[in-house]
Parts: C-alpha cells; sequence; structure tokens
C-alpha cells in the first residue's frame, strides 16, 4: 500500500469532519442495540449518555484534525453531562461506551477516508481509543481513592458515635451509606490498634473485616482498634479470626446486641472492659467484656456494677431456700465446706447443694475460685446498694 500523502490526510480529514453527523447517528443506534445497560436507563440519562457519545466522537474529530496536540480525557468528553451521571455509570460502562464510538469510526473507515487512507485512519483511532481508555482507568481510580478517603472518614465519624451512644435517624443513614444491612446481630470487638497501624494497614484490615461478616465497621480511636461485626454468621468465629490483626494486649468483646442502640451499650461494656482487663492477669484473649465485671467496677462502671446487682444479688436475695445467706457464709469461711456447715449448723451437702443452686440460679460457680470471686464482688456491691436505700 503507498504511503498516504498530505493531500490524502487532508482529504481523510475534511471527510470524517463532515461526517461528525454520520458517526454521532450511527453511535447511536449501536449504543441502543448493543448496551443493555443503557437501554435501561430513563430517558434523561439515557440523552446524557447520546451526549456524551456525541462528545467523543467530536473530541476524536478535534483530534483527528491536529495529531500533535493530545486527546482529550474522559473527564473533558464528560464535562457537558451532570454529575450524577459520571457516578451512576461505572469503569466498565465507559469502557464500553468507548469501544462502540471506535468500533463505529472503524466501520466507517472505509466510507470516510480518502482512498488509499483507510489503514491510517483506523490506526489513528486505535490510537486515539487507547489513551482515552487510559485517560478512563485514571479518572476512575482517582476518583475510587477519593471515595476511599472520604468512606474511611466517614467510618470513624460513624464508630466514635456509636461508642458516644450518639443514635440517632442520621447516623442509622450514615451507617446504611457504608453498606451495614443490619441483618442479625452485632458483636463489638476491642483492643490495641498496634504501633504500625497506617493507612495500607488500616485498608487491609476494612477488607478482612468485610470477608469475616457480613457487616463490618472499623474504627480507630487514639490507640484503640474498635471494629462491629453484624450479619447472621457465627460472630465470634469472625471475631476469632480478626484476632491477629490487633495489637499486643487484650482483646475484648461486648455482649451481642441485637441493634444499632444496643451496639452502643456492647461497645461501651467492651471499651470498659479493655481498660479493666489489665486487673485479671490470667484473663483469655479474646475476653468476653461481661467476664470482667468485677474489674470493670473497681473502675467506676456503673453499667458493670448493675449488671452483679440484677444478676446475682437480686436474684439470690428473692431466692428461697437461704441461698444468700449460704454464699455469704462460704465466701466468709475462706471457701471451705465444712466451715460453712458448722456456721450455719447444716450438714456439708447441704452447703454443697445450695451452692449448686447459686449456681443454677446466676450462672456463676461458686466452687470455681474465679466465678466465686464475681459473685463475692456481686455481694459487695449489692449490700452496698441496699444500704444506701
Amino acid at each position: 500500500m503507498p504511503p498516504v500523502g498530505p493531500g490524502d490526510q487532508s482529504e481523510t480529514q475534511r471527510r470524517v469532519r463532515d461526517g461528525t453527523g454520520l458517526l454521532g447517528a450511527a453511535a447511536m443506534r449501536r449504543l441502543d442495540e448493543d448496551l443493555e445497560w443503557y437501554r435501561a436507563l430513563p430517558a434523561e440519562d439515557r440523552s446524557w449518555v447520546n451526549l456524551v457519545a456525541q462528545a467523543g466522537i467530536t473530541a476524536f474529530v478535534t483530534w483527528y484534525a491536529d495529531p500533535t496536540r493530545p486527546p482529550h480525557g474522559v473527564g473533558e468528553i464528560f464535562a457537558a453531562a451532570p454529575p450524577e451521571l459520571t457516578r451512576s455509570i461505572s469503569l466498565q460502562h465507559t469502557l464500553q461506551l468507548v469501544r462502540v464510538v471506535v468500533d463505529v469510526v472503524e466501520t466507517h473507515s472505509d466510507r470516510l477516508a480518502a482512498p488509499g487512507a483507510e489503514r491510517e485512519l483506523r490506526e489513528a483511532v486505535l490510537r486515539y481509543s487507547r489513551e482515552v481508555a487510559f485517560s478512563a482507568a485514571e479518572v476512575y481510580a482517582r476518583a475510587a481513592e477519593v471515595r476511599g478517603a472520604w468512606d474511611a472518614r466517614l467510618e470513624a465519624l460513624v464508630v466514635d458515635a456509636l461508642v458516644r451512644g450518639d443514635v440517632d435517624d442520621a447516623l442509622r443513614s450514615r451507617v446504611s451509606a457504608l453498606g451495614w444491612s443490619g441483618r442479625g446481630s452485632t458483636l463489638v470487638v476491642v483492643g490495641t490498634a498496634g504501633a504500625h497501624m497506617d493507612e495500607v494497614r488500616a485498608a487491609d484490615l476494612r477488607r478482612a473485616t468485610r470477608r469475616a461478616a457480613d457487616d463490618a465497621l472499623v474504627g480507630i480511636l487514639g490507640d484503640r482498634l474498635v471494629v462491629f461485626l453484624g450479619g447472621e454468621g457465627d460472630l465470634r468465629a469472625a471475631a476469632m479470626n480478626l484476632l491477629p490483626r490487633f495489637g499486643p494486649g487484650p482483646v475484648v468483646v461486648g455482649p451481642t446486641a441485637a441493634g444499632l442502640a444496643e451496639a452502643t451499650r456492647s461497645a461501651r461494656a467492651a471499651l470498659s472492659g479493655l481498660l479493666a482487663a489489665p486487673g485479671w492477669e490470667q484473663a483469655p484473649r479474646p475476653v468476653h467484656a461481661d467476664d470482667l465485671l468485677p474489674e470493670r467496677v473497681l473502675l467506676g462502671d456503673a453499667d458493670a456494677r448493675r449488671a452483679l446487682v440484677e444478676r446475682a444479688y437480686e436474684p439470690l436475695a428473692a431466692s428461697q431456700g437461704s441461698l444468700l445467706g449460704t454464699l455469704s457464709a462460704y465466701l466468709g469461711a475462706g471457701r471451705s465446706l465444712e466451715a460453712a456447715a458448722r456456721t450455719l449448723y447444716v450438714h456439708p451437702n447441704t452447703v454443697r447443694y445450695r451452692l449448686r443452686r447459686v449456681s443454677d440460679v446466676t450462672g456463676w460457680d461458686p466452687l470455681d475460685a474465679r466465678e466465686s470471686y464475681v459473685l463475692q464482688t456481686a455481694l459487695a456491691v449489692g449490700r452496698l446498694d441496699a444500704a444506701r436505700t
């Protein structure tokens, strides 16, 4: 094929310029025939897409008249459309749109090019489409980076509000915007963030939490890491999978919650437990916030104090069979069945039977060293409260 001369190129440029309307009409037909997502758009959005396609053809014609100039980027091609359209059309859709426009120009290259210049026109189309595609990828990557940074800031604000208990309709809207479905229960896990929790590791942690549970929120509050897990799966197993992501020191799991309002109480309990965990040297990792009730009481946690009174002292005080007196005598006698039996003038087996009843009523076993300490704390705060009334 003989090389294309300046005259042939000028003729081709004129033909391409004169054929702008033909290319635009052909592109509209191809959009409707080939792209299902385009047909599903509302009429107004379809008209904007048509305008974008026409702008792409015009941009190519302008560039082809002077190939020394850089091609128009996707941002310029979309400039005539409202910002809402660029947010509703994905990168994949944008590239399909570019592909349709390129294919239309290629298909009509034989009619538009001067004799012998068909190949040169097709190569120009391919070069232009490549530049536009790279521009599209860059625009969407930049948008994704900005959106990711915005989502991270919004997520931090949401977690902070949940921890503080500021649950209102606006917060529910923000949680929904972050993809929180609200199905199933919620579990809050807190620990240290670690010295190396930079933005990259924080992003990796967010991806891990979203793989572990249906719903997930991550907040880094100073040196503390707060994770909300939600869904209908095994949330405690999910928390165990995330354990290596926390920094050194204790990791505390709050009580299971049914909704956002309950999740705030769970978060408060978990954070209180994180402060109290050093008081129990043998505490497992992770440890449940309810297993740290005595240590939380020592820190002045009113919720923990109320939980011990309601779950241990009051049921024992209301029960039949001298359970409260028997437990008090057992603890006061150095946890000796025989000494408690002598104090109460009963057989040791009677004391053992009553202590089993205490375990049934409260859920804590007086014969276990740790759980007897929980019960002893419950008796102390219960009596103090009773003395004030």
